[in-house]
């Protein structure tokens, strides 16, 4: 983040409504950078090119922004993800100018009212969200690389890798996935990008890999036909987090292959994800769990976690079914622990 006097200390607007900025001071331009998702360098860009600043100042050296100055500045956002170059976008954002007319493909649906808080700028359903949720999908849905990177992180820094992921990310790509799910082949490029992302940023804010130990690795799989990999990415880096070796394989494994892991490390936990119940396997988790190793007289199995919604109704007896991050966090660390 940039020093400049004009952010202010941007802690202090979190949480913020629209109520807290007509009777406080306003927002800071870092505050605002993250509501509208883009980096403060983009909102101080704006207010100098193309004079979208504050319409007042407070006192002394720092800038506040008004409810009517982000309102002014979101039909920027708007107006520039429509294609519009952003001279011409913020000139109509100054004037108040509807945007133009757009071909119609479909039957659009009743267009929000403009302070509907449950949207993310462009359709994207968010609800009860916190308010980084919207900078990201907005950043996502521009394909604003640095914008969304610089979110991404400071969500983890903030609330830490557990509740950025459980409160931040995920509700954003469930947004993200809805509106890809209803909208057709639009919005696939959305999606992509963003999880190229969380997964880079999940990768950036985890410590390096601890060294192992004897029964306290964890092996964390999709099981075959399975390629969701962004949950296992985040429990790897919690784990991380907590100082417990981890050994990733990522997407679709077979099934000879994860057999061949768990023999080769012996490991105290085995996480196996299943988005889809097409994929999820009682049998194969079943098997897992069978596994022993060690010395006679001292034989080990691991404790296999069956992660994601795949597992719902598998019926997979006896073996933990963790409902989030948090709790498959707490499992493992118990595990290990005992």
């Amino acid at each position: 983040m940039s020093g400049n006097t004009d952010d202010g200390d941007d802690r202090t607007g979190e949480g913020r409504t629209d109520g807290d900025v007509r009777r406080g001071g306003g927002l800071t331009t870092g505050e605002v950078a993250r509501r509208l998702g883009v980096a403060p360098t983009t909102v101080r860009t704006w207010d100098r090119r193309y004079g979208l600043g504050p319409d007042a100042h407070t006192g002394g050296r720092h800038r506040r922004w008004t409810a009517a100055d982000v309102a002014r500045l979101e039909r920027m956002c708007a107006l520039t993800a429509t294609g519009l170059p952003p001279a011409e976008a913020a000139r109509m954002a100054r004037d108040g100018t509807p945007p133009p007319a757009t071909p119609v493909r479909r039957a659009p649906a009743p267009r929000p009212p403009a302070r509907d808080r449950s949207r993310a700028g462009s359709g994207l359903r968010l609800g009860d969200a916190r308010q980084e949720c919207r900078g990201i999908a907005r950043a996502a849905l521009r394909l604003d690389a640095t914008a969304l990177e610089e979110l991404l992180l400071a969500a983890i820094a903030e609330h830490g890798l557990v509740a950025a992921w459980s409160e931040v990310i995920m509700p954003t790509l469930q947004a993200v996935g809805r509106k890809w799910e209803s909208s057709g082949e639009r919005y696939v490029e959305v999606e992509h990008f963003l999880s190229w992302h969380v997964s880079g940023a999940l990768r950036r804010s985890a410590p390096p890999v601890a060294a192992d130990r004897p029964g306290a690795t964890t092996v964390l799989a999709c099981v075959p036909g399975e390629s969701h990999t962004l949950p296992l990415e985040a429990l790897a880096a919690a784990l991380a987090g907590h100082g417990l070796p981890v050994r990733m394989f990522g997407g679709a494994l077979p099934v000879e292959s994860l057999v061949a892991a768990v023999r080769r490390t012996g490991p105290a936990v085995v996480g196996l994800w299943a988005q889809s119940r097409t994929t999820a396997s009682r049998p194969l988790a079943q098997h897992v769990a069978a596994m022993e190793w060690g010395v006679r007289g001292a034989r080990r199995r691991p404790v296999v976690l069956t992660l994601g919604p795949g597992w719902a109704g598998q019926g997979a007896s006896g073996l933990p079914r963790p409902a989030g991050l948090a709790e498959a966090v707490a499992v493992v660390r118990s595990v290990v622990a005992g």
